[in-house]
């Protein structure tokens, strides 16, 4: 499933040519392309499908929409841990733009970090050495 997702613009900045940021869905917190959403400014709500911001919407109707997602339950925690650049699992970041291992809503690892002994790791979730 490809959902458009609202959230709100925590971070810019530009990645060689391109317009970058962080958007907070919720408190799910991930990098997206802000380059067919130039006018965005920082705290601006946009819509974000598949890694992309596609436009920009206002507050109330950001807010009325996550609401509304949340009420779906995991469907929308599983498109947010598979969308982005890339399309890369895990593509949840932390705040310093580290990928997470498991998402936020299920108890978040940052990749590489040391997991408890005989904790179930996420389905197609790897981790790299020296990551």
């Amino acid at each position: 499933m490809c959902l458009g997702i609202p959230g709100k613009v925590i971070e810019l900045r530009e990645d060689g040519a391109v317009l970058m940021g962080k958007v907070d869905f919720g408190g799910i917190r991930k990098e997206a392309c802000l380059a067919y959403t130039p006018e965005v400014q920082l705290g601006d709500y946009v819509i974000v499908h598949v890694g992309f911001a596609i436009s920009k919407v206002d507050e109330e109707e950001a807010l009325k929409t996550l609401d509304v997602l949340a009420s779906m339950g995991d469907v929308v925690e599983t498109e947010l841990e598979t969308m982005g650049p890339g399309m890369d699992a895990p593509a949840v970041v932390d705040d310093d733009g580290r990928p997470v291992v498991g998402g936020p809503l299920r108890g978040s690892t940052p990749a590489g970090a040391p997991q408890e002994a005989g904790a179930p790791q996420e389905a197609g979730s790897t981790q790299e050495a020296g990551a």
